[in-house]
């Protein structure tokens, strides 16, 4: 419990049988619940999960490879169910300093924003992100906060907070489930009123492998968006004639 809030960690994993435990271990001590979410590993991920939990509250669910996005859909359902009042989302790479996770949760708790993002490009750490990663990362970021109508430096950051209550106004069966999903998680938060903040986080690239190629999620990031921009266009239109 943190300042007297129930938060839920969920971690979203695909092949991550060698940096799932170590991620694990370091969630701090005040995480309530863990969930770790097995997206059809074609290795040992559960396993290794299982007994890195080891007596700690929490559960590893697996699924057929859906998407990270579907993962996580899942572990926010697992955390709320548990009885969580915070859902926060860290990867099952090691890539998220659990150092910055109190800044990340503290706007929820405060009640100054729904939905919280790590921004890794406002980190004096941020030239530590490869270059070409760095400057898809901005371009993507203004898209999305262009359509969303709301500022953004950092759209593809998967380090996130949300409350469970904003978890339950948004239609999560909806949201896109693979790579392109915080984005239009993003606009959906958006047409719902609910307010976004970011701070930063410190950008991790140890040993990890990134399965994350921006050239290669352009164009479902696009459709995302362009449908996105649609939704608003009627919603204001239809909000015209009323």
């Amino acid at each position: 419990m943190l300042k007297e809030k129930h938060v839920a960690v969920v971690i979203p994993a695909y092949n991550e049988e060698r940096l799932i435990a170590r991620t694990i271990g370091r969630v701090p001590d005040y995480v309530d619940y863990i969930v770790v979410v097995d997206d059809g590993s074609a290795d040992h991920t559960h396993i290794a999960a299982t007994v890195a939990l080891g007596g700690r509250p929490g559960e590893v669910i697996r699924q057929t490879n859906a998407g990270v996005g579907a993962a996580i859909r899942r572990g926010y359902r697992a955390g709320i169910v548990a009885g969580a009042d915070i859902l926060v989302v860290m990867a099952g790479d090691d890539q998220m300093d659990p150092a910055d996770l109190p800044a990340l949760v503290e706007p929820v708790i405060e009640g100054r924003a729904d939905y919280v993002k790590g921004n890794r490009l406002a980190h004096p750490l941020a030239n530590d992100m490869p270059g070409v990663r760095r400057f898809g990362t901005h371009v993507l970021a203004r898209a999305t906060a262009f359509v969303a109508g709301v500022p953004l430096d950092d759209s593809q950051c998967g380090y996130t907070a949300i409350s469970a209550s904003a978890a339950h106004k948004v239609d999560l069966d909806r949201v896109y489930p693979r790579y392109g999903y915080p984005n239009d998680l993003i606009l959906r938060l958006s047409d719902a009123g609910l307010r976004i903040a970011e701070v930063p986080v410190r950008p991790v690239y140890a040993d990890e492998v990134s399965g994350l190629a921006i050239h290669k999620v352009i164009a479902p990031i696009s459709k995302i968006l362009i449908r996105g921009a649609a939704r608003k266009v009627v919603a204001r239109t239809l909000g015209s004639r009323v």
